[in-house]
């Protein structure tokens, strides 16, 4: 297991990254059209009304000194109050943040038990009929936009067969995993063309290197020499890709939960853009860094494991 200096080292690396993010979320949420005062304000606000609504929100100060508030109250747990939902952002955020995690854990569970098995049948099977069929058909996902291939699954499997709903979340375990099947496979479908890719061809150079066929050669079984010396070799690289695919799935999120109608922090996001709810919006796009942070994080503490090496880089 990595070593406690390791995960520190790791950990301090994300401290910077995070400030660079709230800079960037600061600058840019203020260089958007309009004027969050007058989108608080009532339709008949007079002009010293929004004044002072732009006092509270402390828009008439310096753009340093709004920096420094900024910070403080992020680090706080202080995101502010949205302005569409009349209620504060960290409230709001947590309220649905379970859904959209839920969603990206689930999609990645089903892209690895779509791409695991037929990466391993590719690879031995390398250039022949299974091969090229199995690449052939997850070409057809990797080529395609996740909305498109939901709005397929939508249309098939649940206006036409009826056999799933067409959204919503679930009140229980086994109905969140019902209700979100589509919108998980409709990810999954798109990130185990990938895993696949990638997988495949981590193996085949695994399965001639020097070390596999030497341990063949001592005696060691296949189930030994597969988990030992060619699956946890093969797998550094695909972790990798992985953690780079739950990254832009976290942010992908906001498409596939409003196809599916699913009431997660993705599809408030767009409905905050829209809404020009700018608290709400800073406070999404923090929380998906956050995410965003602790998946690297998790695939660094995984490639270590697998690969000891890495922990002196």
């Amino acid at each position: 297991m990595p070593s406690l200096s390791y995960l520190l080292a790791r950990l301090v690396q994300i401290i910077p990254t995070f400030l660079l993010v709230m800079v960037f979320i600061f600058l840019i949420v203020r260089l958007l059209p309009g004027d969050p005062a007058i989108a608080m304000a009532e339709a008949k606000a007079t002009d010293a009304q929004i004044e002072q609504i732009r006092r509270n929100l402390g828009l008439d100060q310096p753009l340093p000194v709004q920096f420094v508030v900024f910070v403080k109250n992020t680090l706080t747990g202080d995101l502010g109050r949205s302005i569409m939902l009349k209620a504060p952002v960290t409230e709001v955020i947590l309220a649905r943040l379970p859904t959209t995690i839920f969603l990206a854990l689930y999609s990645v569970v089903l892209a690895i038990c779509l791409a695991g098995p037929l990466a391993f049948l590719a690879a031995a099977r390398a250039n022949g009929a299974a091969d090229i069929a199995i690449r052939s058909v997850f070409q057809v996902g990797l080529s395609m936009p996740v909305f498109y291939i939901g709005l397929l699954l939508l249309t098939v499997l649940a206006a036409k067969l009826r056999l799933f709903p067409v959204g919503g979340y679930g009140t229980s375990f086994l109905d969140n995993l019902y209700h979100l099947i589509l919108p998980a496979l409709s990810v999954a479908l798109y990130t185990s063309a990938i895993i696949l890719r990638n997988l495949r061809a981590s193996l085949i150079e695994v399965l001639d290197a020097d070390y596999v066929q030497f341990a063949r050669a001592k005696g060691l079984s296949p189930r030994i020499v597969m988990t030992r010396h060619v699956l946890r070799n093969a797998m550094v690289s695909t972790v990798t890709l992985l953690g780079l695919s739950i990254g832009n799935l976290m942010s992908g999120t906001l498409v596939t939960e409003t196809v599916f109608a699913v009431p997660g922090v993705g599809r408030l996001m767009l409905e905050a853009i829209f809404a020009r709810d700018y608290p709400l919006i800073q406070g999404l796009t923090l929380t998906f860094a956050v995410l965003v942070s602790v998946v690297f994080l998790l695939t660094d503490v995984v490639q270590s494991w697998l690969d000891p090496r890495l922990r002196q880089s």
